[in-house]
């Protein structure tokens, strides 16, 4: 059986000096000074050849895919901003999710563009998305998802604080979900495809108390939530810490923890301290860091929407200028330098090494696919 933890019990604690605080209003856009994400691991020979099939059916061009996840009926070629989107670590994520099994990532890469097609959020130019900040503003005003800082692998951290709800359940509070999720994707920095989740659901009766609103979300929407996190961003949480986790909210994880998939249950840690997991100086002075972060819409929210404005764009731009095409690094989209890094088909481990009879094996293993 699994358990949620034990109510933590109350007890004193040594709290940074005051006068040592960083008065923050917006969000880092950097991790701390010396913290870089971890060493990829190399593949193995049959994960490479594996890859390289999956590379190999999304470079096709007479390649279409459906406008709908859960209808085929039409389909349309992809658009640059799809291509910009299946790179390199993509499909390696999915590859891993479905235990390299290459027809199955090829389905579930599939799913995920039809599904970014139908949810309105295929284009890197964020205004052109119907799900985008316009509509998602009225659930940000309490902060109740704030992205801020990077925790100690450079994973950019994303807050969630139900206790600061300030709407009634709705569709439009998993799209502001899905929102914030694309925008703590924009914080990543080269060589870091993953995101950390810090749950904090202690309660604001300050907010709560001048609005009505559901203490906790119908298991329906726990459900969906979860369905867009395991299956559209697979592999992109690295992990996600829980505290001041009420009475209700145990008994809404127990309803919710069946349907969570083995994977995402080993990112999850019940009753942490997140000082353990992020840098001080990143770190909410709540959770005993040394950052005194307010709320305040009015300079968070724009600030956010430049930043990763800024940071999107030139990631579109780079993805341009290498070529724009399926199976770039978000090394090198992410990155700076001015000569591509890792090349088509390649890795960071070796990346210099020739392609030509690498080309050869997957375009033969591709054809026994009957894909």
């Amino acid at each position: 059986m699994f358990s949620f933890g034990k109510k933590k019990e109350a007890k004193k604690e040594d709290k940074a000096d005051s006068k040592n605080f960083i008065k923050v209003s917006t969000p880092f856009e950097h991790p701390v000074e010396g913290i870089v994400p971890p060493k990829e691991k190399k593949l193995t020979d049959e994960q490479d050849t594996k890859y390289q099939e999956v590379l190999h059916y999304f470079q096709r061009p007479d390649l279409e895919v459906s406008v709908k996840e859960k209808e085929s009926s039409k389909k349309e070629p992809l658009i640059d901003d799809e291509k910009a989107w299946l790179t390199r670590e993509c499909i390696l994520r999915y590859l891993r999710a479905t235990k390299w099994v290459v027809k199955d990532a090829i389905e579930r890469i599939e799913g995920t563009i039809a599904w970014r097609r139908e949810f309105g959020i295929q284009y890197q130019d964020p205004e052109k998305n119907s799900c985008n900040a316009k509509l998602v503003e009225p659930e940000s005003l309490t902060g109740k998802q704030v992205v801020l800082g990077f925790d100690n692998d450079a994973r950019p951290c994303l807050y969630l604080k139900p206790g600061r709800q300030n709407t009634k359940t709705s569709h439009r509070q998993v799209q502001h979900l899905v929102f914030c999720l694309e925008k703590v994707i924009d914080f990543m920095p080269s060589g870091q495809d993953s995101l950390a989740l810090l749950i904090d659901f202690k309660q604001h009766p300050e907010i709560s108390a001048n609005v009505e609103t559901s203490k906790i979300p119908p298991l329906s929407v726990g459900r969906e939530v979860l369905h867009i996190l395991q299956t559209h961003y697979p592999e992109r949480l690295g992990k996600a810490l829980l505290t001041n986790i009420p009475f209700l909210g145990r008994a809404f994880l127990k309803l919710i923890y069946p349907f969570i998939d083995p994977l995402t249950k080993e990112k999850l840690v019940f009753d942490a301290e997140f000082k353990k997991f992020v840098h001080a100086e990143q770190l909410d002075k709540d959770f005993e860091g040394l950052v005194d972060f307010e709320y305040n819409h009015e300079l968070y929210w724009p600030a956010l929407l430049e930043i990763t404005q800024k940071r999107r764009a030139a990631y579109f731009e780079r993805f341009h200028k290498f070529g724009a095409v399926v199976g770039l690094s978000e090394i090198d989209l992410r990155g700076s330098s001015e000569k591509l890094t890792v090349p088509i088909g390649k890795h960071p481990y070796n990346a210099s090494e020739s392609t030509e009879n690498l080309v050869e094996e997957v375009s033969d293993a591709t054809e026994k696919l009957n894909l």
